[in-house]
């Protein structure tokens, strides 16, 4: 219990940066939708995908290797090579990207904007030389440093978005000849976006100088070698989980049976519902943070088959309670997309209970992942990975034409969920875990069918305030039942054991 009490700690601390910092960041989104239609909300999303995609191949899979490693070799060691080798890598592949940033603006569709290219790529770059002193914290069981820092990146990227095009924007529309106005240019636009996060890396690298500073330019290539050896495969893991994250943005400009402008519109509509999966995103993220290193200092002890499999049912417990504050109360949570100006946005809403059961898959399948990092299989993982990148392409191809972002969902629900049974079928051969998939599938079920009885309920008319009522009584259904069913688990946390008293 102990283990599980200290993943706990650790994972509040990594949660209260990545909630609080989703929360601030959730809330410039509907600022970003009033500011800037649908169109451009879209050209944003596919900027990010791209940061998305340049981030797996920036880091090639150095921060899980670090973790690995350090098991294995002397520390110090381990953080010189890799941080020099991200150092030398980063220059490398960031001056190419940099002499590539006009065919790349053209791909995207945004022609004569090389600009957010090459801002997007500097975004990329400070960021992965930041990830290793991350790790590092995250190594050493530094949550509260770690999370500190995190949440001040948010907080200044947010600060400087709202200076930028709440006050500076205002100053120079009204004809104001002052400082405030002459910093905002509007043939830069949604660059601005990019500046502000841009500038807030920069401030995150130069505060993790304490973790950096005893940094010493050497280089183990036999280290090196093992350590890519061993991150290869996670590479591709990495590149095929941003496929199935991102793809679909850049498939629906390609594949989406209307206009260029129409399809950057449906990947506006489509990315700001993504957001309202924001919940169960935040959680798994969260978890990760404190899971992935846990994971690996736990292997070594008798019980950690068991412990990984309780940790499994209580993620899942977790994740169904997201999904159903999320979904029974979705006549709320849209009014943080900001309607006001844009109500199309709500034609997507009928994404959102998709999404969130696919991200349910998703955590599950990170749980199960850990049996081929720990018996270094990771080709495996890769090929898994793959295949579900695969579907996630087969299926966005074929039905973006006809059903638009609807397909961008299912296929996410697909992928994922063919990537959770993968694993464990592969995990059980190789590194059987002794998982409760009675409860946790009980659990599942549960909430789809609590889903399924609203979901009904709202399409029959039925009224807001009985709407409401009936979904958290469905809430406390769902949490008497994990109640009964694990009470043995829930009595070790002191907080809830007076609820049984």
């Amino acid at each position: 219990m102990g283990g599980i009490r200290q993943l706990a700690n650790q994972t509040i601390w990594y949660g209260l940066s990545n909630i609080l910092g989703r929360f601030i960041s959730y809330l410039i989104t509907p600022i970003l939708l009033y500011i800037f239609d649908a169109e451009k909300f879209g050209e944003i999303s596919i900027l990010f995908a791209l940061a998305a995609f340049l981030n797996i191949l920036f880091s090639y899979g150095m921060e899980t290797s670090f973790f690995r490693f350090n098991q294995l070799e002397e520390e110090r060691n381990v953080f010189n090579t890799t941080f020099t080798s991200l150092l030398i890598s980063t220059a490398l592949f960031g001056s190419l990207l940099w002499l590539a940033a006009t065919p790349l603006a053209s791909m995207m569709q945004l022609p004569g904007r090389e600009n957010l290219v090459t801002w997007t790529i500097a975004i990329v770059a400070l960021d992965t030389l930041a990830v290793i002193p991350f790790a590092q914290l995250r190594h050493k069981g530094r949550p509260r440093k770690f999370a500190l820092l995190k949440l001040g990146n948010i907080l200044i990227n947010v600060g400087l978005i709202l200076f930028f095009l709440k006050v500076c924007k205002p100053a120079q529309e009204a004809g104001e000849n002052n400082f405030l106005s002459s910093l905002y240019d509007p043939a830069i636009g949604i660059g601005y976006v990019f500046i502000s996060q841009l500038l807030a890396s920069l401030v995150t690298l130069l505060l993790l100088f304490g973790e950096w500073k005893a940094y010493r330019p050497s280089f183990d290539k036999q280290l090196f070698w093992n350590i890519l050896a061993y991150s290869t495969p996670l590479i591709i893991v990495g590149f095929g989980g941003m496929i199935n994250e991102t793809i679909d943005r850049f498939m629906l400009v390609y594949r989406f049976n209307g206009t260029v402008q129409e399809a950057k519109i449906a990947n506006g509509i489509y990315s700001a519902n993504y957001k309202l999966a924001v919940l169960i995103v935040i959680f798994i993220q969260t978890f990760r943070m404190g899971a992935e290193p846990f994971f690996f200092k736990q292997s070594e002890k008798e019980d950690a088959k068991k412990t990984y499999a309780r940790i499994m049912n209580l993620f899942v417990i977790a994740c169904c309670s997201c999904f159903l504050a999320v979904v029974l109360f979705l006549d709320v949570w849209k009014y943080f997309m900001g309607i006001g100006k844009h109500p199309a946005y709500l034609q997507g809403l009928v994404v959102v209970p998709i999404l969130m059961l696919a991200k349910i898959f998703l955590g599950i399948y990170y749980n199960l992942s850990i049996w081929y990092k720990l018996t270094n299989r990771n080709s495996t993982g890769a090929l898994i990975t793959l295949v579900g990148a695969g579907i996630t392409i087969g299926i966005n191809y074929i039905f973006i034409p006809s059903m638009g972002y609807l397909a961008c969902a299912l296929a996410t629900l697909v992928c994922y969920g063919s990537m959770m049974l993968m694993s464990y079928f592969l995990g059980q051969q190789h590194y059987k875990v002794p998982y409760n998939w009675k409860k946790a599938g009980g659990y599942l079920l549960l909430s789809l069918l609590l889903y399924g009885v609203h979901a009904t309920l709202r399409n029959a008319g039925t009224a807001l305030p009985l709407l409401h009522g009936a979904g958290i009584g469905m809430v406390l259904v769902f949490a008497t039942v994990v109640m009964r069913f694990e009470k043995q688990e829930l009595i070790r946390i002191p907080v809830l054991k007076k609820l049984y008293r």
